[in-house]
């Protein structure tokens, strides 16, 4: 016997008192499981808007032209978006990225229909991030890339945040290109007297830290990762190959570099002394460091052997500028001085690219832009002396 297949509209109320109105309709059988379809279609204003709906639904099942729509709004388009996107990055990256959508992505785009997002709605929203935020445009290309996955499942015909245009970011002050930003590393005499200021201090592990860093141009998450057999006295060398990075739950823990590539350094004699005197301090001073455990311990811990916190290295930097009246750089600025100076000395390109393991060379290209103002008067005396006039 047939089962009954008729479709009513029926009426319900709202806990406010107020009517609407639902159906829901037969769609045929799943040819995957061989069970019928249904859906249910709810919140009608009136019988008329509902009873509408559902001839145009019962048309297009009837032609092979409806399509179950499973998700609505961007926000259901990044839920599936994200559970894919874990499965390809670091834990560290998809902790980041979650955050970026969190504060600024979802709150703005979240609830629109994914196929009423307009290229003018995108828009609107870019120059609002530009407004806002410095890295807007790394903002962009994360809500584009849950357009670009709907795209290819189907949702929508084509990314309207291909189509907008990036702002240009002008001085709120003088209405002109802002060139004059606040530079994130030391001169070559700040960086000394900012690294004997700290070796006055006693804190011995926090002057070998920066130390390294400024000395290396490691990246600090690279550094607080370092185990000692990392370290080759004999050779002075020193194997990058891993990082302390943050993931869920706020956890630390230990992943590949940010290129996911390892590469070995050259440090110099003076840097090599110094970490040879943190050892003998690391060795007398803690009881983790036994002859057994050496070659593994980390070279910056806390005073347990496990990782060190990475928010303490700006307690370290902050404490030591505010105290001498130094200018305030971050953890990375060293990583960024060490760069610039390697400039300053002479060195290459591609150089500095494979010291400081970028994965791109417009990367380093990049920090080149922003060298030291020493570097910058250096290229107008070479211009002079060649020209000489």
């Amino acid at each position: 016997m047939k089962k009954n297949r008729v479709t009513t509209v029926k009426k319900y109320n709202l806990k406010s008192g107020e009517i609407r109105y639902e159906f829901s309709v037969y769609l045929g059988v799943d040819p995957l499981t061989g069970k019928q379809k249904r859906t249910t279609k709810r919140g009608f204003k009136n019988r008329k808007e509902a009873e509408l709906a559902l001839a145009r639904i019962k048309f297009e099942v009837a032609n092979g032209t409806y399509r179950q729509v499973s998700v609505e709004t961007y926000l259901d388009i990044y839920n599936l978006w994200i559970t894919n996107y874990e499965k390809t990055v670091e834990e560290s990256t998809f902790i980041k990225t979650i955050g970026i959508f969190k504060n600024h992505i979802n709150p703005a785009l979240g609830s629109y229909k994914i196929e009423k997002i307009t290229i003018d709605i995108c828009q609107s929203n870019l120059n609002l991030w530009a407004e806002k935020l410095k890295n807007f445009r790394m903002v962009k290309s994360y809500a584009s890339k849950v357009f670009s996955f709907a795209v290819k499942r189907g949702y929508l015909q084509s990314n309207p945040f291909t189509y907008v245009d990036a702002p240009m970011i002008l001085s709120k002050k003088r209405g002109i290109i802002n060139d004059d930003e606040k530079e994130n590393f030391y001169t070559k005499e700040q960086l000394l007297n900012f690294l004997e200021a700290l070796e006055h201090e006693k804190n011995v592990k926090a002057f070998t830290l920066f130390r390294l860093l400024a000395f290396s141009g490691m990246r600090k998450g690279e550094a607080l990762a370092l185990t000692w057999n990392d370290l080759n006295f004999s050779t002075q060398e020193l194997r990058i190959n891993k990082a302390l990075s943050r993931g869920k739950d706020n956890k630390l823990y230990v992943k590949t570099t940010k290129t996911g590539i390892a590469r070995s350094i050259k440090l110099d004699e003076k840097t090599i002394l110094i970490l040879k005197r943190w050892e003998e301090e690391q060795k007398n001073s803690t009881s983790f460091f036994t002859t057994d455990r050496q070659t593994s311990a980390l070279i910056f811990s806390n005073e347990n052997g496990e990782y060190l916190q990475p928010t303490k290295t700006r307690k370290w930097m902050l404490h030591i500028q505010e105290k001498y009246n130094f200018e305030k750089i971050t953890t990375h600025g060293l990583r960024h001085t060490h760069c610039s100076l390697l400039f300053e000395a002479g060195a290459s390109l591609k150089e500095v690219q494979d010291r400081l393991g970028h994965s791109d060379i417009q990367t380093t290209m990049n920090i080149y832009a922003h060298v030291s103002k020493q570097a910058r008067d250096e290229a107008i005396k070479k211009f002079s002396n060649y020209v000489e006039l």
